[in-house]
């Protein structure tokens, strides 16, 4: 099917719309790990280990695409904060179990995020239901086009 130069023009826009959407966040993130002691990339991957719970050392590298030696200063960091601990596989001692403290995270980061939840709670209250399916549609979509490209990069 072809695609009018008006479609075009919108998908276009769009495009950039996405692109601000996406450094903002990126910005916005660096502040807010700024402001509770950590880098960017530290209270993102911070965030994964929360949202996945427990895993291994090499799950948190297969996950992230980060080297082992990468996952090892990660963790040291985090650890040195007590937002996560290592701990021995009982039955293979040579894995290293990775446990977040979601307590002590939520202490560190629950005060920065208070205030962006009440907005963004705000924001997503003043559109319809139909709007929202829209924009559920459209980040799931998106979500696995961007897991798509995650593993057909990987497998490079």
């Amino acid at each position: 099917m072809a695609v009018s130069e008006k479609d075009n023009q919108q998908v276009q826009a769009f495009r950039s719309i996405s692109r601000q959407y996406s450094d903002t966040s990126i910005l916005m993130h660096e502040a807010i790990a700024r402001e509770v002691g950590l880098s960017g990339a530290d209270h993102k991957y911070l965030g994964l280990i929360i949202e996945k719970g427990e895993m291994t050392a090499g799950g948190l590298s297969r996950l992230t695409g980060l080297t082992t030696g990468a996952i090892t200063g990660l963790v040291d960091r985090l650890e040195k904060k007590k937002l996560v601990k290592r701990q021995f596989d009982k039955d293979d001692r040579r894995k290293v179990i990775i446990i977040p403290n979601k307590e002590n995270a939520l202490k560190l980061l629950t005060p920065v995020f208070d205030k962006l939840n009440k907005k963004t709670t705000e924001l997503v209250a003043s559109f319809s239901e139909q709007e929202i399916k829209v924009l559920e549609r459209y980040f799931l979509s998106a979500i696995s086009i961007m897991n798509e490209t995650i593993e057909e990069l990987k497998n490079k």
